[in-house]
Protein backbone atom coordinates (compact mmCIF):
# COMPACT_ATOMS: atom_id res chain seq x y z
CA UNK A 1 0.00 0.00 0.00
CA UNK A 2 1.65 3.65 -0.90
CA UNK A 3 0.34 5.75 2.04
CA UNK A 4 0.34 9.64 2.25
CA UNK A 5 0.45 11.03 5.40
CA UNK A 6 -0.47 14.55 6.19
CA UNK A 7 1.49 15.87 9.13
CA UNK A 8 3.36 12.79 9.84
CA UNK A 9 5.93 14.22 12.79
CA UNK A 10 3.55 14.50 15.98
CA UNK A 11 1.53 12.05 18.18
CA UNK A 12 -1.42 11.08 15.90
CA UNK A 13 0.41 11.26 12.49
CA UNK A 14 3.05 10.27 14.33
CA UNK A 15 1.34 6.74 15.45
CA UNK A 16 -0.15 5.89 11.74
CA UNK A 17 3.58 6.73 10.18
CA UNK A 18 4.86 3.87 12.42
CA UNK A 19 1.94 1.74 12.20
CA UNK A 20 1.84 1.69 8.49
CA UNK A 21 5.76 1.11 8.36
CA UNK A 22 5.20 -1.93 10.36
CA UNK A 23 2.72 -3.13 7.91
CA UNK A 24 5.53 -2.70 5.34
CA UNK A 25 3.45 0.32 3.79
CA UNK A 26 5.49 2.67 1.07
CA UNK A 27 5.30 6.02 3.05
CA UNK A 28 5.39 9.59 1.88
CA UNK A 29 4.62 12.17 4.46
CA UNK A 30 3.63 15.75 3.83
CA UNK A 31 4.49 18.59 6.33
CA UNK A 32 6.51 22.01 6.71
CA UNK A 33 9.60 20.01 7.66
CA UNK A 34 10.27 21.60 11.22
CA UNK A 35 10.58 18.11 12.92
CA UNK A 36 13.08 15.16 12.00
CA UNK A 37 11.15 12.89 10.40
CA UNK A 38 10.60 9.09 10.80
CA UNK A 39 13.38 6.95 9.53
CA UNK A 40 12.39 4.93 6.44
CA UNK A 41 9.54 7.99 5.09
CA UNK A 42 9.97 10.38 1.87
CA UNK A 43 9.23 13.27 2.34
CA UNK A 44 7.35 16.39 1.01
CA UNK A 45 7.78 19.64 2.21
CA UNK A 46 4.91 22.15 2.34
CA UNK A 47 2.69 24.53 4.36
CA UNK A 48 -1.25 24.42 3.61
CA UNK A 49 -1.44 27.61 4.88
CA UNK A 50 0.61 29.43 2.84
CA UNK A 51 0.23 30.52 -1.23
CA UNK A 52 1.54 27.89 -3.30
CA UNK A 53 1.72 25.47 0.05
CA UNK A 54 0.49 22.22 -2.14
CA UNK A 55 3.18 22.42 -4.55
CA UNK A 56 4.44 19.46 -3.57
CA UNK A 57 2.01 17.57 -4.00
CA UNK A 58 1.03 18.26 -7.88
CA UNK A 59 2.58 15.05 -8.81
CA UNK A 60 2.11 11.47 -7.07
CA UNK A 61 -0.31 8.61 -6.22
CA UNK A 62 -1.50 6.85 -3.11
CA UNK A 63 -3.58 4.15 -2.07
CA UNK A 64 -4.99 5.89 0.86
CA UNK A 65 -4.09 9.35 2.86
CA UNK A 66 -4.49 9.93 6.34
CA UNK A 67 -4.88 13.60 6.99
CA UNK A 68 -5.10 14.92 10.93
CA UNK A 69 -5.43 18.74 9.91
CA UNK A 70 -7.76 20.59 13.12
CA UNK A 71 -7.61 24.14 11.68
CA UNK A 72 -9.44 25.97 8.62
CA UNK A 73 -11.45 23.33 6.80
CA UNK A 74 -11.05 25.01 3.56
CA UNK A 75 -6.59 23.63 4.01
CA UNK A 76 -8.77 20.41 4.07
CA UNK A 77 -10.79 21.22 1.02
CA UNK A 78 -7.94 22.47 -1.35
CA UNK A 79 -6.04 19.01 -0.69
CA UNK A 80 -8.44 17.24 -1.10
CA UNK A 81 -9.38 18.46 -4.23
CA UNK A 82 -5.84 18.75 -5.20
CA UNK A 83 -5.47 14.57 -4.28
CA UNK A 84 -9.24 13.68 -6.22
CA UNK A 85 -7.87 10.55 -8.61
CA UNK A 86 -4.60 10.19 -7.75
CA UNK A 87 -5.48 8.98 -3.67
CA UNK A 88 -7.65 5.98 -3.75
CA UNK A 89 -9.08 6.65 -0.54
CA UNK A 90 -9.34 9.68 1.93
CA UNK A 91 -8.90 8.82 6.13
CA UNK A 92 -9.62 12.24 8.14
CA UNK A 93 -9.06 12.35 11.81
CA UNK A 94 -11.95 13.96 13.05
CA UNK A 95 -13.22 14.66 16.62
CA UNK A 96 -16.21 13.41 18.74
CA UNK A 97 -16.84 17.29 19.49
CA UNK A 98 -18.61 17.31 15.83
CA UNK A 99 -21.68 16.55 17.43
CA UNK A 100 -24.20 19.38 18.17
CA UNK A 101 -23.79 20.08 22.17
CA UNK A 102 -24.49 18.34 24.23
CA UNK A 103 -24.63 14.86 22.73
CA UNK A 104 -26.58 12.23 24.45
CA UNK A 105 -25.67 9.84 26.88
CA UNK A 106 -24.56 7.04 24.56
CA UNK A 107 -24.41 8.65 21.36
CA UNK A 108 -23.36 7.22 18.07
CA UNK A 109 -22.84 8.22 14.97
CA UNK A 110 -26.21 9.78 13.69
CA UNK A 111 -26.17 11.75 16.71
CA UNK A 112 -26.95 15.65 15.02
CA UNK A 113 -24.12 17.30 14.38
CA UNK A 114 -22.66 20.76 15.02
CA UNK A 115 -23.94 23.45 12.71
CA UNK A 116 -22.58 26.07 10.73
CA UNK A 117 -19.46 24.62 9.76
CA UNK A 118 -18.37 24.63 5.91
CA UNK A 119 -16.15 22.64 3.72
CA UNK A 120 -14.54 26.07 2.65
CA UNK A 121 -14.50 27.91 5.73
CA UNK A 122 -11.71 29.68 7.36
CA UNK A 123 -10.66 28.38 11.12
CA UNK A 124 -13.28 29.01 13.83
CA UNK A 125 -13.48 26.81 16.42
CA UNK A 126 -12.51 23.33 17.03
CA UNK A 127 -15.75 21.44 16.64
CA UNK A 128 -16.92 23.70 13.51
CA UNK A 129 -13.40 23.28 12.01
CA UNK A 130 -13.50 19.11 12.41
CA UNK A 131 -16.94 19.17 10.86
CA UNK A 132 -15.60 21.32 8.21
CA UNK A 133 -13.11 19.10 7.37
CA UNK A 134 -15.46 15.92 6.81
CA UNK A 135 -17.52 18.22 4.36
CA UNK A 136 -14.22 19.47 2.61
CA UNK A 137 -13.15 15.16 2.65
CA UNK A 138 -16.68 13.92 1.19
CA UNK A 139 -17.09 16.74 -0.86
CA UNK A 140 -13.70 15.92 -2.91
CA UNK A 141 -14.00 12.49 -2.13
CA UNK A 142 -17.52 11.28 -2.00
CA UNK A 143 -19.33 9.18 0.72
CA UNK A 144 -17.54 6.13 -0.35
CA UNK A 145 -14.00 7.03 -0.17
CA UNK A 146 -14.06 9.22 3.00
CA UNK A 147 -13.40 7.69 5.61
CA UNK A 148 -14.37 10.12 9.17
CA UNK A 149 -12.56 8.83 12.53
CA UNK A 150 -14.34 10.91 15.11
CA UNK A 151 -11.40 10.48 17.77
CA UNK A 152 -12.25 10.58 21.40
CA UNK A 153 -9.81 11.46 24.03
CA UNK A 154 -6.62 10.34 22.70
CA UNK A 155 -3.65 9.34 25.56
CA UNK A 156 -0.18 7.54 24.66
CA UNK A 157 3.20 7.76 24.02
CA UNK A 158 4.01 11.07 21.74
CA UNK A 159 1.03 12.65 23.46
CA UNK A 160 1.56 16.95 22.68
CA UNK A 161 -1.80 17.72 24.90
CA UNK A 162 0.05 17.37 28.39
CA UNK A 163 -2.70 14.64 29.75
CA UNK A 164 -1.29 11.41 30.67
CA UNK A 165 2.10 12.87 30.84
CA UNK A 166 1.00 15.40 33.49
CA UNK A 167 -0.43 12.62 35.50
CA UNK A 168 2.89 10.55 35.08
CA UNK A 169 5.19 13.27 36.17
CA UNK A 170 2.60 14.42 39.38
CA UNK A 171 2.44 10.84 40.05
CA UNK A 172 5.91 10.48 39.85
CA UNK A 173 6.86 12.75 42.75
CA UNK A 174 5.09 11.04 45.28
CA UNK A 175 3.54 11.94 48.77
CA UNK A 176 -0.18 12.67 48.71
CA UNK A 177 -2.09 12.89 45.10
CA UNK A 178 -5.68 14.59 44.66
CA UNK A 179 -7.78 11.73 42.83
CA UNK A 180 -10.72 13.13 41.61
CA UNK A 181 -13.40 10.33 42.36
CA UNK A 182 -14.93 8.25 42.30
CA UNK A 183 -12.28 5.76 42.03
CA UNK A 184 -14.99 3.85 39.64
CA UNK A 185 -15.73 6.67 37.35
CA UNK A 186 -15.93 5.15 33.65
CA UNK A 187 -13.39 7.07 31.44
CA UNK A 188 -13.53 6.53 27.32
CA UNK A 189 -10.28 6.81 25.91
CA UNK A 190 -8.26 5.49 22.75
CA UNK A 191 -4.15 4.89 22.76
CA UNK A 192 -2.81 6.56 19.55
CA UNK A 193 -1.74 3.49 18.17
CA UNK A 194 -4.55 1.58 18.37
CA UNK A 195 -6.18 4.42 16.86
CA UNK A 196 -3.81 4.07 13.74
CA UNK A 197 -3.76 0.54 13.74
CA UNK A 198 -7.97 0.55 13.09
CA UNK A 199 -7.30 3.64 10.66
CA UNK A 200 -5.15 1.63 8.42
CA UNK A 201 -7.31 -1.36 8.58
CA UNK A 202 -10.19 0.47 7.67
CA UNK A 203 -8.80 1.56 5.10
CA UNK A 204 -7.39 -2.06 3.79
CA UNK A 205 -11.14 -2.76 3.94
CA UNK A 206 -12.51 -0.24 1.91
CA UNK A 207 -14.14 1.68 5.24
CA UNK A 208 -16.40 4.62 4.80
CA UNK A 209 -18.08 6.82 6.58
CA UNK A 210 -18.24 8.09 9.98
CA UNK A 211 -17.01 6.25 13.05
CA UNK A 212 -16.65 7.07 16.85
CA UNK A 213 -13.27 5.47 17.75
CA UNK A 214 -12.69 5.52 21.67
CA UNK A 215 -12.14 2.27 23.96
CA UNK A 216 -15.84 0.91 24.59
CA UNK A 217 -17.21 1.82 27.62
CA UNK A 218 -16.12 0.07 30.35
CA UNK A 219 -12.41 -0.12 28.96
CA UNK A 220 -11.37 2.41 31.76
CA UNK A 221 -12.23 4.03 35.09
CA UNK A 222 -10.06 6.84 36.28
CA UNK A 223 -8.99 4.22 39.49
CA UNK A 224 -7.48 1.90 36.84
CA UNK A 225 -6.30 4.72 35.27
CA UNK A 226 -4.52 6.16 37.98
CA UNK A 227 -3.32 3.11 39.92
CA UNK A 228 -1.73 2.58 36.71
CA UNK A 229 0.48 5.74 36.60
CA UNK A 230 1.09 5.20 40.58
CA UNK A 231 2.39 1.26 40.01
CA UNK A 232 4.69 2.10 36.60
CA UNK A 233 5.96 5.38 38.23
CA UNK A 234 7.53 3.70 41.63
CA UNK A 235 4.46 3.31 44.02
CA UNK A 236 5.50 6.59 46.23
CA UNK A 237 2.64 7.99 45.67
CA UNK A 238 -0.48 7.99 47.86
CA UNK A 239 -3.69 8.06 45.93
CA UNK A 240 -6.57 10.06 47.70
CA UNK A 241 -9.95 9.85 46.59
CA UNK A 242 -12.11 12.98 47.00
CA UNK A 243 -15.70 13.32 46.05
CA UNK A 244 -16.72 15.68 43.10
CA UNK A 245 -18.41 18.21 45.59
CA UNK A 246 -14.75 18.30 47.19
CA UNK A 247 -13.27 19.09 44.63
CA UNK A 248 -15.92 21.05 42.10
CA UNK A 249 -16.27 23.20 45.52
CA UNK A 250 -12.93 24.49 45.51
CA UNK A 251 -13.49 25.73 41.95
CA UNK A 252 -11.11 23.05 40.15
CA UNK A 253 -11.73 23.31 36.38
CA UNK A 254 -12.41 19.42 35.17
CA UNK A 255 -10.94 18.44 32.11
CA UNK A 256 -8.17 20.95 32.55
CA UNK A 257 -6.91 20.95 35.83
CA UNK A 258 -7.54 17.67 36.16
CA UNK A 259 -7.02 16.12 32.79
CA UNK A 260 -9.08 13.42 31.72
CA UNK A 261 -11.11 13.46 34.65
CA UNK A 262 -14.88 15.44 34.27
CA UNK A 263 -17.50 14.31 36.98
CA UNK A 264 -20.30 11.94 36.89
CA UNK A 265 -23.96 12.57 35.79
CA UNK A 266 -23.36 15.70 33.76
CA UNK A 267 -23.42 16.93 29.95
CA UNK A 268 -19.76 17.29 29.73
CA UNK A 269 -19.34 13.80 31.29
CA UNK A 270 -21.54 11.55 28.69
CA UNK A 271 -19.70 13.98 25.53
CA UNK A 272 -16.56 12.68 26.78
CA UNK A 273 -16.56 8.97 28.37
CA UNK A 274 -20.31 7.43 27.39
CA UNK A 275 -19.91 7.48 23.24
CA UNK A 276 -21.13 4.46 21.27
CA UNK A 277 -18.10 2.75 19.54
CA UNK A 278 -20.13 -0.47 18.56
CA UNK A 279 -19.88 0.36 14.69
CA UNK A 280 -15.93 0.36 15.24
CA UNK A 281 -15.58 -2.39 17.54
CA UNK A 282 -17.71 -4.42 14.99
CA UNK A 283 -14.98 -3.28 12.08
CA UNK A 284 -11.75 -4.57 14.24
CA UNK A 285 -11.50 -1.79 16.81
CA UNK A 286 -9.02 -3.50 20.03
CA UNK A 287 -8.13 -1.29 22.44
CA UNK A 288 -5.01 -2.44 24.64
CA UNK A 289 -4.96 -2.56 28.12
CA UNK A 290 -4.79 1.08 30.38
CA UNK A 291 -1.72 -0.57 32.02
CA UNK A 292 -0.17 -0.83 28.43
CA UNK A 293 -1.08 2.44 27.58
CA UNK A 294 0.23 4.07 30.60
CA UNK A 295 3.55 1.84 31.07
CA UNK A 296 4.42 2.49 27.48
CA UNK A 297 3.75 6.45 27.49
CA UNK A 298 6.04 6.90 30.86
CA UNK A 299 8.57 4.81 29.21
CA UNK A 300 8.47 7.43 26.60
CA UNK A 301 8.60 10.16 28.61
CA UNK A 302 11.61 9.25 30.46
CA UNK A 303 13.16 8.38 27.21
CA UNK A 304 12.81 12.14 25.78
CA UNK A 305 13.95 13.65 29.39
CA UNK A 306 10.61 13.77 31.21
CA UNK A 307 9.37 16.47 29.50
CA UNK A 308 6.50 16.36 26.77
CA UNK A 309 5.81 18.26 24.01
CA UNK A 310 3.39 21.10 24.10
CA UNK A 311 0.87 21.73 21.34
CA UNK A 312 1.31 26.03 21.07
CA UNK A 313 -2.82 26.05 20.09
CA UNK A 314 -3.73 23.99 23.38
CA UNK A 315 -3.89 25.45 26.82
CA UNK A 316 -1.39 23.67 29.24
CA UNK A 317 -3.30 21.51 31.76
CA UNK A 318 -2.27 20.29 35.53
CA UNK A 319 -3.35 21.44 39.11
CA UNK A 320 -1.26 23.88 40.91
CA UNK A 321 0.53 22.38 43.53
CA UNK A 322 -0.43 24.57 46.07
CA UNK A 323 -4.30 24.27 45.08
CA UNK A 324 -4.16 20.68 45.53
CA UNK A 325 -2.07 21.15 49.00
CA UNK A 326 -5.10 22.75 50.08
CA UNK A 327 -7.83 20.90 48.97
CA UNK A 328 -6.19 17.63 50.61
CA UNK A 329 -6.05 19.77 53.78
CA UNK A 330 -9.29 20.77 53.52
CA UNK A 331 -10.44 17.06 53.06
CA UNK A 332 -8.60 15.84 55.57
CA UNK A 333 -9.47 18.02 58.44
Amino acid sequence: MRLLVLGGSHFVGRCVVEEALGRGWEVTVFNRGRQAPVPGVRTLVGDRSAPGGLDALAEGEWDAVVDTWSGAPRAVLDTARLLRGRAGRYAYVSSCSVYAWAPPAGYAEDAPLVGGAAADAGQSDYARDKRGGELAVVEAFGEDDSLLVRAGLILGPYENIGRLPWWLTRIARGGPVLAPGPRELPVQFVDGRDLAAWTLGAVERGAGGPFNLVSPRGHATMGALLEACAEVTGGAAELRWTDPDVVLGAGIEPWTQLPVWVPPGGDLHDALHTADVSRAVATGLECRPVAATVADTWAWLRGIGGAAPQRPDRPVVGLDPAVEAKVLETAGS
